[in-house]
């Protein structure tokens, strides 16, 4: 029974739950948020009301997305200092300068230009309108990077100073720490992914009305929106992964060993990279494997005769460094999810390819699994995109801080596991809730379909939908 009221355990436990679910809505708010605003920028510039429809059909789901992504988002910060107030003394001088520049820039720019998109429709110039939900996409990528900032420094720090007496980091130069390698790897590839996930969600809306015949002229120019923005978004995501793959060699070694169950140090042909694996649930043992001889070796150094630590040579690597201790991942976990997270974005490209393809000269597949496919694959990016997430988290333990502070040492003392566990039920149920609310919210959205547009006005030139008038 105390091994299940370890307040380490639920700790952990409760944050992966927050984050997961938080980052349920991140991905999909950054890529509908310019999704949206280049759907009215064609508008604006075409007259075409179909861009126009597809404007306020896609923005209805943003806007919902959004205001669930800030109700999670607070309820994640609180964590920190309710469960890991340990943590928050030892990196807050540091790790709290990119939030508080998340908070007072960019979602205050996101927040104020938001509200003047939903209510300047039928109040602002049609360019100015349109400034501002350029201004919240803005917003949505710079407070994406402040977010990345923070946590790059957990992955690599920098820019700090050990304040002994005190027994914390400190800030010592906010330029380096937003120019950290991690971080400015980490952002493209990031903001690459949400982009493959908010095209994902683009494809299955518009397949699910193309499926039954609906609003066919706007949709069929969502669909292809949504099949192109994949494709690109998915070798953008590809080429940037693979700069990160080079700046977490560099910083964490281990990691990268992990995600090939990698135990002694591999060389050229013999650093080989499995494209499909089967093997024991702990990853240490392989039974059946595809592999591509120096792969491995290209991935972590880009070369073909490079060497890939591995697993048993870095452990008593950091023993000398930081003293006994298991300081591998959880491997199992590292391991499959850097496989689920390729595999599945990679899918869903195929997908999108073949969409194209079964799409082309104005074709409209009669055969129902056609769109069926297309409105299922939505899943397949966002799944990507979490458990690349987990792989990130995962792979830097047993270190909340790498190098510097542990994760068990980062908890709060004096919370005991009832604590924990009465608060990890409550946010489980309450999240539980909101998933539905969310589901539904944005499944009748959907099913909803674009507003109905009348022909502009002759005199005014203003277009009239069943709510406002612009």
């Amino acid at each position: 029974m105390n091994e299940w009221l370890d307040p380490l355990l639920l700790a952990r436990w409760q944050f992966g739950l927050t984050t997961v679910y938080h980052f349920l809505f991140v991905p999909i708010t950054i890529g509908l948020a310019t999704t949206v605003a280049i759907f009215q920028t064609v508008w604006t510039k075409s007259g075409n009301v179909a861009w126009l429809q597809l404007t306020r059909f896609f923005g209805t789901i943003f806007l919902i997305n959004f205001a669930m992504g800030v109700v999670t988002g607070i309820v994640q910060e609180f964590q920190f200092g309710m469960n890991w107030s340990e943590y928050s003394r030892f990196v807050g001088d540091v790790f709290g300068a990119p939030l508080a520049l998340e908070g007072l820039l960019a979602f205050f720019l996101e927040a104020t230009f938001i509200g003047l998109w939903i209510f300047g429709w039928n109040r602002l110039p049609k360019g100015l309108h349109l400034a501002t939900i350029w201004a919240t996409a803005v917003g949505s990528v710079l407070s994406a990077y402040f977010i990345i900032a923070a946590n790059a420094f957990m992955q690599n720090p920098v820019a700090f100073q050990m304040n002994q007496e005190r027994g914390r980091a400190e800030l010592v130069d906010i330029w380096e720490l937003l120019a950290n390698p991690v971080a400015l790897a980490a952002f493209p590839h990031t903001i690459a992914a949400a982009f493959m996930v908010s095209s994902g969600l683009v494809i299955a809306a518009a397949a699910w009305h193309l499926k039954r015949g609906q609003h066919l002229y706007a949709m069929r120019r969502a669909l292809k929106f949504g099949l192109w923005g994949m494709i690109v978004s998915g070798i953008a995501t590809t080429f940037f992964g693979d700069q990160l793959t080079l700046a977490m060699v560099a910083a964490q070694p281990m990691k990268m060993a992990a995600a090939e169950a990698t135990y002694v140090t591999v060389c050229g042909a013999d650093a080989s990279f499995s494209l499909f694996t089967l093997g024991t649930p702990d990853g240490k043992t392989e039974l059946f494997s595809i592999r591509v001889p120096y792969l491995l070796s290209l991935l972590s150094t880009h070369s073909f005769d490079g060497c890939v630590e591995g697993l048993n040579d870095l452990q008593h690597e950091y023993e000398a460094l930081f003293g006994p201790g298991d300081y591998m991942p959880v491997i199992w976990v590292t391991y499959w999810a850097f496989r689920w997270m390729i595999g599945l974005g990679v899918l869903h490209i195929v997908i999108a390819v073949v969409g194209l393809w079964v799409t082309r000269k104005g074709r409209h597949p009669k055969q129902k699994w056609v769109w069926g496919v297309a409105i299922w694959s939505f899943p397949l990016s966002l799944a990507a995109m979490i458990v690349g997430w987990i792989f990130t988290e995962m792979g830097r333990q047993p270190w909340i801080v790498f190098s510097l502070l542990k994760t068990e040492a980062a908890v709060s003392p004096n919370v005991s596991g009832l604590d924990v566990l009465i608060s990890l039920v409550a946010f489980t149920l309450i999240y539980g809730i909101l998933a539905v609310v969310e589901v539904r919210l944005v499944v009748r959205a959907i099913k909803k379909g674009p507003p109905e547009i009348a022909p502009p006005d002759p005199e005014t030139g203003r277009v009239e939908t069943h709510s406002t008038v612009y």
